[in-house]
């Protein structure tokens, strides 16, 4: 398991969670499962492609290469901060003039000369130039409205698939079995699982791999206890037992030089495929996968049996690992283990820092195992993209890994191997966050009490719900809180852990975003409106707030493709975020309903569009929407 040891035995041919198969049907021998969306995410057919700032890109770089011969190395479209100045804003001439030593407000008016002829007749209302050389574009309204109809139109809201689908791995969530899941696996899961969501609804084949810590040390010092205490492997016990028993079997293997030496023993045993243990360690396993199950479906991800792929699966690989290094002359002896020495990596001495592939004893570290896994996800899996959902303390480590796989030629040079850190989830102290006694949070405990709390604000601002419709509601709020506020910060740093924050109405949270989507449905519903009736044939864009949500409205196919590239969900947020301020704006200064024909049928649709785009990237985000709330 990462951060842990695994000792290697004699082994055994197949890998271990063969040895405890379901109905006759491997968990590990199953082929891994691709994420496939449900309506309304589900691709149906090719849709109109409306990404709007990438079209309005390629009229600025073909007017750039009419009039100077190249758009170089060109700096991307934004959006404009003011509305008054346009739409989005082009600032290439900076660049280009430097690389052909013009002025860029030269660079800028031959560039806006060349505009009328390589757009589609009548795209733009306004081009100006700002500034140094900055290039204002304004679109036309016979335009904007023209591909609000294309999107609203299409099942994908105009998001297009890839052209070539690539084939990615991504590594997430990981817990270690027999111990309960806490907030340490908040993280890795919810990104992860927001990353698998936006790649698949990009286009990509994409396989889920939950790299479960099965094996090793810390079994075998629990098996050793448990035979200690002449535990009943035919007997029920819950994960809270398990939980209690590593804890007094970790006691005794930091103090008992006698058990830490059986327990060690007791991991070859394992490996060699002795009975007992592997009694024992089924019944552990078992336990421990339905409590992980149990959280995963709390927490509404995908992760499901048959995307588990543990540290066992690799046991029997480990040795070729080893071989196959030393033969491409990687692997080198340093007292008395077999290393790798990545470059550019040094010790606290300046001396290099080696990565551990087989320990001085024989056994095997966790290195082993992610190179192991490494290799079969390209040569078994056709992987063009590795992706690692760990946290941030172990960027070092998957460093001398890629360096050791690159080194070996084990991965194509085609293919990408990223580690996607995060940071650590902290307290109202600043400090890791804890328990009031100083233990580590349970995530059932945490997710339950962020809907507990939901429901109390439910209760008391909605009291007419019934039963099922309140429960259903506060999960969906209080779950949808927890994952938001996590995503919605910047993967990479440290944030503070704050219920009320996280479930404020208000800012940049789920239930602000959710209460938007709330928000419109209502208006469907006071209205007695049906919305896959809506006629858009007359749809305009007169107000300036329509126009505001319009162009944000154009922004979906950018950010979905900007998040596949970064891998950082909060750039999702942001954009939701935002369209949700805009939406709220619209909502106050546009009359809908009372809105004379065709503007009321125009806004109704505008309205839908707001409400699909926003349902849309909460499920991205793995969030769920209520029709009320």
């Amino acid at each position: 398991m990462r951060g842990l040891s695994a000792a290697n035995g004699a082994g055994f041919a197949v890998p271990g969670w063969d040895l405890c198969a379901r109905n006759g049907v491997s968990r590990i021998g199953a082929k891994p499962a691709r994420w496939v969306l449900t309506r309304p995410l589900a691709r149906a057919k090719p849709p109109p492609v409306v990404d709007v700032k990438s079209e309005v890109e390629t009229w600025v770089r073909a007017a750039a290469v009419s009039a100077l011969g190249q758009a170089g190395d060109t700096d991307p479209m934004v959006r404009s901060a003011d509305p008054k100045f346009g739409d989005f804003q082009a600032n290439l001439a900076m660049r280009l003039g430097k690389q052909l030593g013009k002025k860029p407000r030269e660079i800028s008016e031959a560039i806006v000369q060349q505009l009328p002829s390589v757009g589609p007749a009548g795209a733009l209302d306004e081009v100006s130039i700002a500034g140094p050389g900055f290039i204002n574009l304004r679109l036309s309204k016979s335009f904007v409205e023209q591909r609000l109809n294309a999107m609203f139109g299409s099942d994908r809201l105009g998001v297009p698939t890839v052209e070539h689908s690539t084939n990615v791995v991504v590594d997430y969530s990981s817990p270690n079995l027999a111990k309960e899941m806490h907030i340490g696996h908040l993280r890795s899961t919810i990104i992860g699982d927001a990353i698998v969501r936006v790649l698949s609804f990009r286009g990509d084949t994409v396989t889920r791999h939950n790299h479960l810590g099965d094996w090793g040390t810390q079994f075998g010092m629990l098996l050793e206890h448990l035979i200690d205490i002449g535990w009943d492997s035919s007997s029920d016990h819950s994960i809270g037992d398990l939980n209690e028993l590593y804890q007094l079997a970790k006691a005794r293997f930091d103090t008992e030089p006698d058990f830490k030496e059986r327990a060690r023993r007791r991991v070859v045993s394992l490996q060699a495929g002795e009975e007992q243990s592997l009694a024992l360690w089924r019944q552990l396993i078992d336990e421990s996968v339905r409590h992980m199950n149990d959280v995963y479906a709390m927490m509404g991800v995908l992760l499901r049996d048959e995307d588990i792929v543990p540290e066992s699966f690799y046991n029997p690989r480990l040795p070729v690992v080893v071989e196959d290094l030393r033969s491409a002359g990687v692997l080198f002896e340093s007292q008395g283990a077999q290393v790798t020495f990545p470059e550019g990596f040094k010790n606290k001495e300046g001396d290099p820092l080696p990565l551990i592939v087989q320990k001085n004893d024989g056994g095997y570290g966790y290195a082993t195992t992610d190179l192991a896994a490494a290799r079969f996800r390209t040569a078994d899996l056709g992987a063009k993209r590795i992706v690692y959902v760990v946290d941030s303390r172990q960027s070092e480590h998957f460093q001398m890994v890629f360096w050791t796989l690159r080194k070996a030629a084990w991965v194509p040079a085609d293919a990408t191997l990223e580690h996607v850190p995060f940071g650590m989830i902290l307290g109202k102290d600043k400090k890791p966050f804890r328990t009031r006694e100083g233990g580590t949070v349970r995530l059932v405990d945490v997710l339950g009490e962020a809907v507990t709390r939901a429901r109390k604000v439910i209760d008391a601002k909605v009291p007419g719900f019934d039963e099922a419709t309140a429960a259903d509601v506060a999960n969906a709020v209080g779950i949808g809180a927890v994952k938001y506020a996590d995503l919605s910060n910047e993967r990479i740093k440290d944030y503070t852990f704050d219920y009320d924050r996280m479930l404020a109405l208000e800012g940049n949270t789920s239930p602000y975003l959710q209460n938007a989507y709330v928000r419109i449905c209502s208006i469907f519903r006071k209205g007695e409106v049906a919305r896959d009736a809506l006629d858009v044939s007359t749809l305009q864009v007169n107000e300036p707030a329509e126009r505001a949500l319009a162009i944000a409205l154009f922004g979906l196919p950018s950010v979905i493709e900007s998040v596949s590239a970064s891998l950082e969900p909060h750039r999702l947020c942001n954009y939701l975020y935002d369209l949700a301020s805009l939406y709220h704006a619209f909502y106050e200064r546009c009359p809908v309903l009372k809105a004379p024909e065709p503007l009321r049928s125009s806004r109704l649709a505008l309205c839908d569009l707001v409400a699909r785009t926003l349902r849309l990237g909460l499920e991205l985000l793995g969030i769920r929407v209520v029709e009320q709330m």
